[in-house]
């Protein structure tokens, strides 16, 4: 091969490759460069707002949902040691102070009622006493009104009631416990952090243990931590009662120019935009660029028209905040910056990072075409 057409073939692949990388495309990239971003904004061509992060949209954007129980868990009182409920069966004991009572043999002392049981609607019938509401009263309620409508007939009745059927009150617990099971609820474990510790406690990482509790129709969840926190989230349990203990189920994905490129579960109650790099690894110190860090996120209606002062828009938006970690206060921005279920994080490559690849591809099509050279010379 002649040296004009050695040169011939390196301009051409030279022009080749240097018009491929100036069209933005045939070299390999780890997804889309600052410019191609911001095309995407509704000021352009695309539907995305795209947002700098300051301290007023950290002030909007950054609300993280609140767990809670609603007010008729919250409101419930605190039960008594031991209730009855439809479909016991009781044991009533019946002690007179007279020769001829009512329901005491003569020669006897006492009488006993076995088997007594709770109907569907939550009454007993005793002789004499007529229809005793049962069902949601202790063993000691039931006993004092029975007494109370016997001593109407004969002296100072004493009166004794006993289960001696039924399960009683009784919650389960499953999940990220030490122990599941079902468990009754007795006078040292009425409040729900108290029934988590009869189960053995917390099995997984508390700093991301929810607690849910199902009572019939109604479901309620919050942070293991806020039982001790807030008083008021250890609420009363109720016979029936679901207690589902399990780990954080958010997670958000990391790509671009990062230590590592995946879906990241959450491993605290809030996440920082600095702490989310951080959990991948940090920025790459060889091809990252750091004013070109962005959080995509669908934000709810009401969100989206304070972050954009547009009233009249409808229905979810997709919003692309932008953290430029070189600004000033630019670290502080993305320290306050909170990190939502579902977001992506996706940090944009150093503009040099595509020289760089033009540079090495042309200098290996070089020796490339050089070494096809020689070979046809020889």
């Amino acid at each position: 091969m002649t040296i004009l057409t050695r040169r011939r073939l390196l301009a051409g692949a030279t022009a080749t490759l240097a018009s491929g990388a100036l069209a933005g495309c045939g070299l390999p990239r780890s997804g889309p460069n600052r410019s191609e971003i911001f095309a995407g904004s509704v000021l352009r061509e695309g539907d995305s707002f795209i947002l700098v992060v300051d301290d007023r949209v950290n002030a909007i954007a950054g609300v993280t949902p609140a767990l809670a129980f609603s007010q008729g868990f919250a409101g419930a009182g605190v039960l008594g040691s031991d209730t009855i409920n439809p479909g016991d069966v009781l044991s009533i004991t019946v002690f007179e102070n007279v020769d001829d009572g009512l329901l005491v043999p003569t020669g006897q002392n006492a009488t006993i009622l076995d088997e007594v049981q709770v109907d569907g609607s939550g009454f007993i019938f005793v002789p004499y006493a007529g229809r005793i509401r049962a069902g949601g009263n202790t063993p000691e309620t039931i006993r004092r009104l029975i007494a109370e409508r016997l001593g109407d007939q004969t002296p100072d009745p004493q009166v004794q009631v006993a289960r001696i059927a039924g399960d009683g009150s009784t919650v389960s617990v499953v999940g990220g416990v030490g122990a599941q099971g079902v468990y009754p609820i007795e006078r040292p474990t009425r409040t729900l952090s108290a029934m988590i510790a009869r189960a053995g406690g917390i099995a997984i990482e508390p700093d991301i243990a929810q607690v849910t509790l199902v009572r019939g129709s109604h479901r309620g969840t919050i942070w293991f931590e806020d039982l001790f926190q807030n008083p008021a989230a250890d609420v009363a349990l109720r016979g029936g009662d679901r207690i589902f203990v399990e780990e954080d189920s958010r997670s958000f994905t990391a790509l671009g120019a990062t230590g590592a490129q995946s879906l990241v579960p959450f491993e605290s109650q809030t996440i920082s935009a600095i702490e989310a790099i951080a959990q991948v690894g940090g920025l790459s110190t060889t091809s990252a660029d750091p004013t070109g860090v962005f959080v995509f996120r669908n934000e709810p209606e009401a969100i989206a028209r304070a972050l954009t002062g547009i009233p009249d828009l409808v229905g979810t938006q997709r919003v692309v905040y932008v953290l430029d970690l070189t600004r000033p206060n630019g670290m502080f921005y993305a320290r306050d910056f909170a990190i939502r279920d579902e977001d992506t994080v996706y940090v944009t490559e150093a503009p040099f990072v595509q020289f760089d690849k033009l540079i090495s591809a042309i200098t290996g099509t070089l020796a490339t075409v050089d070494t096809a050279a020689s070979i046809g010379s020889g």
